[in-house]
């Protein structure tokens, strides 16, 4: 099926998948000016490629969407970014076709198709680090039901504030609209079974360079979590954007554009 997408910015092509799971591109903005022509995809079942049914949104069911798009578009090879869930599409999309994949950026990924999940140490000692915050008092009962093994939504989303570097006004719009556009029951649509799970001995055949950048307070990856999971990867490295929390591209745009723009010119 063919999916909508938007461009921005000038220079070379750079795909790049939304995370969410399944949120429309626009939380990204142009992602703090990367020096790149970004092609934001809107997958299936979001934005302008949306609706769809729930058994057609599961993550592996949209490399080849992926893949249509970047052929119809002619670019070959071109430079894949992912941001959070989006990388478990992104990574099986270099798995499945090499060849068309230049460079592969992955920003806070989840972890999660690769065994690795939510890091609680970053994430008490992120609260811990914060609580002479004002809002801490309004979250703190979520933070310890989390750490304490709740997978309720609710107290997730009341921990909203960690994936953040600052939690200020302009974070608590992008939060509030996010939210918004957020597809119902998308975690488990995305993460239905049947998906395939992303084995060491595939990620070591893969002749892909792959950038790794996590948050410096972020918990989903935690630095810790980045580090075991690009050794993985036969071409990794691991850029941690000190202080910079899920959406690092809010949190200091220059460090984070510097980062990518590094990588995509090597």
């Amino acid at each position: 099926m063919g999916i909508a997408h938007d461009e921005l910015g000038d220079g070379a092509p750079l795909l790049v998948v939304p995370g969410g799971p399944l949120l429309a591109p626009s939380y990204l903005g142009d992602l703090g000016g990367i020096p790149a022509r970004l092609h934001l995809l809107h997958l299936r079942g979001t934005g302008r490629s949306g609706p769809a049914d729930p058994s057609e949104l599961r993550f592996d069911l949209h490399v080849d969407d992926v893949e249509a798009y970047r052929s119809a578009a002619g670019f070959d090879p071109v430079d894949v970014l992912a941001h959070s869930a989006g990388a478990s599409i992104a990574i099986r999309y270099a798995l499945r076709y090499p060849s068309h994949v230049r460079r592969l950026v992955l920003v806070t990924p989840s972890l999660r198709t690769l065994g690795i999940g939510a890091d609680l140490t970053q994430l008490r000692a992120s609260a811990e680090s914060r609580s002479d915050e004002p809002w801490y008092p309004e979250v703190k009962d979520a933070v310890e039901a989390v750490l304490a093994g709740s997978t309720a939504g609710s107290d997730w989303a009341a921990v909203t504030p960690f994936f953040y570097g600052r939690w200020d006004d302009t974070a608590r719009e992008h939060a509030r609209a996010s939210d918004a556009m957020r597809v119902p029951n998308a975690a488990t649509a995305y993460y239905a079974a049947g998906a395939p799970v992303v084995t060491p001995e595939e990620l070591a055949g893969l002749d892909v360079p792959v950038l790794l950048l996590a948050g410096g307070v972020d918990a989903l990856p935690s630095p810790a979590a980045a580090e075991s999971a690009a050794r993985l990867f036969p071409r990794c490295s691991v850029v941690v954007q000190p202080g910079a929390g899920h959406y690092p591209w809010m949190d200091d745009a220059a460090y984070f554009r510097g980062a990518i723009a590094d990588f995509l010119a090597g």
